[in-house]
């Protein structure tokens, strides 16, 4: 296999697991679970599409920040993907963080149903953009 291949395959299961997350966050939502819950899988299947995307950049960082920076400056600021989209990994990420690591976080139902549109609306962009460079 060669390396374009490897990447190829590495930024499709990156992109899997960014569907499973979201499927298990809808699974968690219809379930009635904790909200907390939720949206830590949301957060997670966003993350994993900027990993797929990092899979052919020349950066690595094992810290969720250092990820959420390198895009936002290298696809959101140049360009590539719209503010917008930067907004909402940002949003996810904050939740997230208060939902995990903040006593009596709450959030609600609408937050969480918002949350989902934005995360759908963030993975399909990155799929389209990878597509669209035929690197998925």
């Amino acid at each position: 296999m060669s390396s374009e291949e490897k990447q190829m395959s590495l930024a499709g299961h990156r992109l899997d697991q960014a569907e499973q997350s979201m499927e298990e966050a809808r699974y968690l939502m219809e379930g009635g679970m904790s909200l907390r819950s939720v949206v830590n899988r949301i957060y997670y299947g966003m993350f994993y599409a900027v990993l797929a995307l990092l899979i052919y950049e020349p950066y690595s960082s094992s810290k969720h920040t250092g990820v959420l920076s390198y895009f936002n400056r290298n696809f959101v600021k140049s360009g590539i993907f719209p503010e917008s989209l930067g907004r909402h990994l940002n949003k996810a990420f904050e939740l997230r963080q208060r939902g995990d690591y903040r006593e009596y976080f709450e959030l609600t139902k609408e937050q969480v149903e918002l949350l989902i549109g934005e995360a759908k609306e963030f993975i399909n962009a990155i799929k389209a953009h990878l597509n669209d460079k035929g690197k998925a």
